[in-house]
């Protein structure tokens, strides 16, 4: 009782926290969106910092200057009115970042930009609680390495966003700060667990945010939100001073990265963060600069990878994966089906790393009282089970049902002794290699596939969803870099299930092969789901970013050069 009471008592007065800040603002904030207010909200990343920048200069031609408490205030009003919508935000500095903008570096590579951070991202005073409600009222000592380079940059931070509690789930919710909405619809989920900044992003609300990945929490929201993201190398980008659930886990290392409105952004903010020397702010930063990369002009090989043997592609995914491939195809790129190792095997071994003290690291914050989501709920209570209940499981999966896919995941869910965990960490590196080899024997550019079997799914039915996250895990397990953009929308009439065609090998209705992929199918609704967008994931080779953000906009360019360019929701 004395846990639950302490429990409810601080989730209250975070919640009355964060709308007295809400409240406390200046009367601007609650006016309505001007005309002048609309054209910053609609300029790109790059207009603004050169708007900023010739504030007091001889302005470049068209370049109107601005300052940046305007595009403060911009950003702020609509960020207030998007959270109305969706309940994307957290922590509101939107007052304490009016001093901020107006001693931003206006010459930096993000003068007076304002970025929204992800609630882990630690900023000096201000709390960073990962959803659990025993780490509210304890702020960050200091400001975290990515924090400091972005105020260097001169950028602006004004809000952080919601996540889910222990990061682990494509939902975003906790008791502390409620549940996230679509964008899209209410009724569904923007993802997670960066599920807050995809929503705010896609409405408008900020153009680029800070997010963590440690399963596909950047590039998941992405495809949920109908927005973009690139899912660095560990060595990247700066991760130290930010909070998060299982400090110290190496055997898959999450890694921070950003999200934004548009491709363009996207590069811009990626091109900013590396001109600013990220290994001089923290010490897990490799020394290496930006990298000047053009693909436009060039055939690139493609590797399609349309099932990972674990859940087959909806067809409202297998489409959007079809779309792409095509255009490829057709302005003269060579794609194959791609078979690279085992993804079951890459799954297995990943799964059993990420959680191989049994859930303790994440769970040991959470109080008796406190609400987990429904997934990892089902998680911990698979990894708490005794071991001869789990073997009899096992082998009636085995078996009796046939499953022999969903037996092998299970076979490793539970706490590891150190030599354990030591060979499954050997296990990874030869995995590693024979990806590498698969690599280098196809000359492949780039893989392509889904983010995800799914597009956003209601509240609720992301229950299962993390069983499926074998399609952006497996290149967290192998440290590849990788982005998503979106391609298009969900449509009732054509993503049905039907009849598989000579077109696409896994679109259709089949017999599921598992338990997970029966679960998916069963959370699959091409109706319910129309208008959700649908994204694609372009992977390249450990520390290739630059390279797959000239992928990203290949495709693109040709998606719009074909009419087809996806559609975001306007500001």
């Amino acid at each position: 009782m004395l846990f639950s009471t302490a429990h409810r008592k601080a989730c209250a007065l975070k919640q009355q926290e964060r709308q007295q800040r809400i409240d406390d603002l200046p009367s601007v904030y609650q006016t309505a969106l001007t005309d002048a207010d609309k054209v910053i909200l609609n300029q790109p990343v790059k207009a603004l910092v050169e708007a900023v920048q010739s504030k007091g200069l001889s302005p470049k031609p068209g370049v109107v200057a601005v300052e940046p408490l305007d595009i403060l205030r911009a950003y702020g009003k609509k960020a207030l009115l998007v959270h109305n919508d969706t309940n994307c935000l957290t922590e509101v500095m939107i007052g304490v970042a009016e001093k901020w903008a107006k001693t931003c570096n206006r010459q930096g590579p993000l003068a007076g930009v304002p970025i929204s951070l992800k609630d882990t991202v630690g900023i000096e005073g201000w709390d960073y609680c990962v959803g659990y409600s025993a780490r509210i009222g304890k702020p960050a000592p200091k400001d975290s390495s990515i924090v400091r380079l972005l105020r260097d940059a001169g950028a602006v931070p004004f809000v952080k966003t919601n996540l889910p509690i222990t990061l682990l789930s494509f939902e975003s919710a906790s008791d502390i700060f409620g549940t996230t909405n679509s964008p899209y619809k209410a009724t569904h989920t923007p993802g997670g667990s960066s599920g807050g900044e995809a929503a705010l992003l896609a409405l408008g609300g900020s153009r680029i945010g800070i997010g963590s990945d440690g399963l596909g929490s950047l590039r998941v929201p992405a495809h949920y939100s109908g927005v973009y993201s690139i899912r660095p190398s560990f060595g990247r980008f700066p991760i130290v001073g930010n909070a998060a659930a299982t400090p110290g886990q190496e055997g898959v290392p999450g890694v921070f990265g950003p999200l934004a409105r548009t491709l363009e952004d996207l590069e811009t903010v990626w091109k900013a963060i590396q001109s600013m020397k990220p290994w001089e702010y923290d010490h897990t930063c490799v020394p290496i600069p930006w990298r000047t990369t053009d693909l436009s002009q060039q055939k690139l090989r493609w590797g399609v990878m349309w099932d990972d043997g674990i859940v087959a592609p909806s067809p409202a995914c297998e489409r959007a994966l079809g779309m792409v491939v095509d255009i490829l195809k057709t302005h003269g790129h060579d794609v194959v089906d791609a078979h690279p190792p085992s993804p079951l095997e890459g799954l297995s071994i990943g799964s059993q790393l990420v959680l191989a003290d049994g859930g303790a690291t994440a769970s040991r914050p959470m109080r008796l009282s406190e609400t987990n989501t429904p997934g990892m709920v089902q998680a911990f209570r698979g990894l708490s089970l005794p071991r001869f209940v789990k073997k009899i499981w096992i082998w009636w999966l085995r078996y009796i049902k046939r499953d022999n896919t969903y037996a092998t995941l299970l076979e490793g869910w539970h706490a590891k002794t150190m030599p354990v965990y030591l060979s499954l960490v050997a296990k990874r590196e030869q995995y590693r290699a024979r990806w590498h080899q698969f690599l280098n024997d196809e000359k492949l550019d780039f893989v392509l596939c889904v983010p995800n079997p799914l597009p956003a799914q209601r509240h609720g039915q992301i229950k299962e969803g993390w069983k499926s996250c074998n399609y952006t895990f497996l290149f967290n397990l192998l440290d590849y870099s990788a982005g998503v953009v979106p391609v298009t929308h969900v449509d009732r009439m054509k993503d049905t299930f039907h009849e598989k065609s000579a077109d696409y090998p896994i679109l259709g209705s089949h017999k599921p092969r598992n338990a997970i992929e029966r679960s998916q199918e069963k959370a699959y609704d091409a109706v319910d789901m129309h208008g959700l967008p649908v994204g694609v994931q372009i992977v390249g080779r450990k520390f290739e970013e630059e390279k797959v953000l000239e992928g990203m906009k290949v495709i693109e360019r040709l998606l719009r050069v074909e009419g087809k360019g996806f559609v975001g929701i306007p500001v």
